[in-house]
Parts: C-alpha cells; sequence; structure tokens
C-alpha cells in the first residue's frame, strides 16, 4: 500500500479532502501531519479516526528531523501539501509566522522529499518513480484585478500582503525544484473556498454566526470587494485530479466561476437564513448588516479562469454558488445552533 504525506490536514480544506481521497483510494495509507494551530481542529477529522488508512501526527513542517523520520517510518512515496497560515488579516499582524511557516516549511518539506525520493539532480531513486510533491496556493499571489479579466496560469506574480507574498514565494521553491533538480511537483491555484469545516475567522461562517446570535454582521469597507467562491468539496475533487493526472512541472488554477461582492454573499445569507432560521421578531437578518474599517491592502478583486483544469483534465465543479451555500448554511446551523433548541 502506498503512503502519501498530506500537510495541514485538521484544517478547513484539507479536513474535507481526507475523507473524500481515502474513500476514493481504497490502496492509499494517508500520514496527516499538522501542527493543530488556532486553525487546525481534531474535530474536523472525526469521521476518519478510527480508519487505519489515516494516521494522524502532531508536528511542525518546519521540524525538519520529524519531517524526515516520517518520510523513513512511512516511506512517503507522494506530498499534498495544505499546510499554511492563511489569514490576511493575521499576516498583518504577524507576517513573520507567514514567513516561518509557508516558506520555510515548504523548503523542508521539498528538501526532505528531494532527498527522500532521488539520488542527484534529475535522478530518481530505483522504485520511486512517479512520487509527486503537490502544493496547494492561492490565487491571492496574482495581486487584484480590474473589474474585468480572470487570472490564468501565465498572469503574473503580484503578492499584495504578507500572506500572499509568503504563498508566492513557496510556489517559487516548488518551482525551483522542478527546474533544478527534476522533481515531479505540481502547483494549484485555488480562489476563496467556502463549505463546511471553515475556520470561524472567515467570512462566510462570520456572516453566519452574527446573525444567529443577534450581533452586527461586520462588512469591510463598502462591501464590493469581489471574490471566485469554489465549494470546497469541487476544489478536493480538482486536487485529486492534478495529483494523479496533471502533467509535471505544471501549474492549475481551481476557481469557481462564481463571482460575488461581499454585499452579494452577506445578502444572500441573510436572505436564506430569514426562511431556513428565521428571527424571533420577524425582522430580516439583513438589519444587523454594519460596515466596517477596510482592511490594509485589501485587494479589489480575484477571479480565476480553469480552463485549463477542465480541458486537459475534464474538471467541473459540481456545485454553483446558490446550491453550494444552502449546503454550507445548513452545516453551521447545525453546529450553531445545537443545544439551542
Amino acid at each position: 500500500m502506498k503512503t502519501l504525506l498530506v500537510t495541514g490536514c485538521a484544517g478547513f480544506i484539507g479536513s474535507n479532502f481526507v475523507p473524500y481521497f481515502l474513500e476514493k483510494h481504497p490502496d492509499i495509507r494517508l500520514v496527516n501531519l499538522d501542527l493543530l494551530t488556532y486553525a487546525g481542529n481534531l474535530e474536523n477529522l472525526a469521521e476518519v479516526e478510527n480508519n487505519e488508512r489515516h494516521v494522524f501526527v502532531k508536528g511542525d513542517i518546519c521540524d525538519r528531523a520529524l519531517v524526515e523520520s516520517l518520510f523513513e517510518t512511512y516511506d512517503i512515496r507522494g506530498v499534498i501539501h495544505f499546510a499554511a497560515e492563511s489569514h490576511v488579516d493575521n499576516s498583518i499582524k504577524n507576517p513573520g509566522v507567514f514567513v516561518q511557516t509557508n516558506v520555510n516549511g515548504t523548503f523542508t518539506l521539498i528538501d526532505v522529499a528531494y532527498k527522500h525520493w532521488m539520488d542527484k539532480p534529475f535522478v530518481t531513486k530505483t522504485g520511486y518513480e512517479g512520487c509527486r510533491f503537490h502544493h496547494i496556493s492561492t490565487d491571492e499571489v496574482y495581486g487584484t484585478l480590474g473589474e474585468t479579466g480572470l487570472f490564468t496560469e501565465e498572469t503574473s506574480y503580484a503578492p499584495n500582503s504578507p500572506y500572499s507574498a509568503s504563498k508566492a514565494g513557496s510556489d517559487m521553491i516548488v518551482r525551483s525544484y522542478h527546474h533544478t533538480y527534476g522533481m515531479d511537483t505540481v502547483i494549484t491555484n485555488c480562489s476563496n473556498n467556502y463549505g463546511p469545516k471553515q475556520h470561524d475567522e472567515k467570512l462566510i461562517p462570520t456572516v453566519i454566526r452574527k446573525a444567529l446570535r443577534g450581533e452586527n454582521i461586520p462588512i469591510y469597507g463598502d462591501g464590493k470587494n469581489i471574490r471566485d467562491w469554489l465549494y470546497v468539496l469541487d476544489h478536493c475533487k480538482g486536487i485529486d485530479l492534478v495529483y494523479h493526472n496533471g502533467r509535471s512541472g505544471e501549474v492549475y488554477n481551481i476557481g469557481g466561476r462564481n463571482e460575488r461582492n461581499n454585499n452579494q454573499i452577506a445578502d444572500r445569507i441573510c436572505t436564506l437564513l430569514d426562511s431556513m432560521h428565521p428571527r424571533k421578531d420577524g425582522q430580516s437578518y439583513k438589519t444587523q448588516i454594519t460596515y466596517v474599517e477596510d482592511r490594509a491592502g485589501h485587494d479589489r478583486r480575484y477571479a480565476i479562469d480553469a480552463t485549463k483544469l477542465e480541458t486537459e483534465l475534464g474538471w467541473r465543479a459540481d456545485e454553483n454558488f446558490d446550491t453550494g451555500i444552502v449546503k454550507t448554511i445548513a452545516w453551521y446551523l447545525e453546529k450553531y445552533t445545537e443545544g439551542d433548541e
């Protein structure tokens, strides 16, 4: 049985990916390395806690001795690297943590993988052919868009926050190991994910949580910042496709083709909550929407062109925003109203 190392999979996207991947690939075991910082929660992995093909290890991707021991103990034959500090507001307050985890951590992982899989540049060890390093990145490395246009795999990097700059740095490290050493690498850059298990601090869980608590729903600036929204399970399916079938050394953008600004997101969530879980006073949750000072370096618009992934690998998003947001709200309603009745 082949063993892959996955990182950061007690977090939002990874904890959706692990159950999906284990069910789809019964011949693969996953070793899951996660430091369990504020963004990681073992409860996210409850559905696989008794799965013998899932091994959880608490630890830091920057701990080279630990990473080396995992490669030796489990003879790791592939890496799917989710682990990252990812909240832009936190990167503004404490950028050093982002550089350490996202840049140095990625370097540690890929350098250990290189030495485990290869004898020297462009010479793979016998039996280690096909070992691949898949790096999960973000559309934020491309900077911001005007009112029109889409990010493609050829878009120049122009990161505007310490978070996106650290992710851009990690992308470049992975790229360099392909071109300098001949490693089999792929990179995926995704648009904004949403769905079950997302951290409370993010926009959609915040809107739902604040609404249900009767608190002000905070929207940055004028609320007209636009993001391309991707349902998390569709992202997981794209990662699976690229890991198994993507061309070595290539970058694939994964986007939902669902552009919405923050005002539209808040308005839609409140409308759905009005019918799914009405306020006791009969008023709309929209009355709780308030505007707060915009954050520093807030990019105006992101939008992904996923044509390459669609045409080369046949990927299609199964959810559009209208279907995905209903599933998402239903999950958070159960989480946030548990014990209220």
